[in-house]
């Protein structure tokens, strides 16, 4: 089934339009002028929740990265182009980055000079990420599950670009959730000891890390 549904996104369900949109969903070079300026704004303009937000998400990668190695690296799946000729889709680089969208995309099939490279396949580090900020999101804001329907496309994004296997993705969407609420539930029971501890002013406004007064 994995490898049926596999066949059908990486090669039956494909156009040119497709190809540069996933292979622009999936760039995260792409989005990195994005992120810096949203995290940027968040943190000198935003509130407690945005500040709030962004110091779990930031803290909820750093912890989360060295776990989705070490399970890479143990479990050692291989990826689509490791054991077989898929196809493969990637934005031309362009100068500066965003040029590349205005490029036609690198398309070609995966060879024997594919088979050593790339790290394994599970779990998928854009889709770690990602699951992390949609939930984060969602939590502190009301309308943050929209990030889920990004989320979903870098998911389908990973598959059609020949880069993971579909349960790649949904296991590490599992494996993802579980990280990140025992991180947010980790940090909040932190937040009720230390900052009551050592800074009541602070928690008596704000008693909750995760949940804020004025949530929205």
């Amino acid at each position: 089934m994995d490898h049926q549904l596999f066949h059908l996104i990486n090669e039956r369900w494909t156009n040119p339009a497709l190809d540069l949109f996933m292979a622009a969903v999936s760039d995260a070079d792409l989005w990195k002028p994005l992120l810096i300026i949203v995290i940027f704004g968040a943190l000198v303009f935003g509130g407690f929740r945005a500040r709030m937000s962004i110091f779990c998400l930031l803290i909820a990668i750093v912890i989360a990265e060295p776990v989705t190695n070490t399970l890479k690296s143990t479990i050692n799946r291989k990826r689509p182009k490791h054991v077989a000729s898929v196809r493969m889709v990637r934005l031309e680089k362009g100068q500066p980055e965003f040029m590349s969208i205005f490029k036609k995309p690198v398309v070609r099939r995966s060879d024997e000079s594919d088979w050593g490279r790339g790290d394994p396949s599970f779990p998928s580090g854009h889709m770690t990420n990602n699951t992390i900020a949609a939930i984060i999101l969602t939590i502190f804001y009301r309308r943050g599950w929209l990030y889920w329907i990004f989320a979903a496309l870098v998911g389908y994004s990973r598959v059609y670009l020949g880069a993971h296997w579909p349960s790649d993705v949904i296991a590490t969407v599992l494996l993802a959730a579980a990280e990140t609420f025992f991180i947010l539930a980790a940090g909040e029971l932190i937040w009720r000891w230390a900052v009551k501890r050592w800074m009541p002013r602070i928690y008596e406004r704000h008693p909750s890390l995760v949940i804020s007064p004025g949530y929205e």
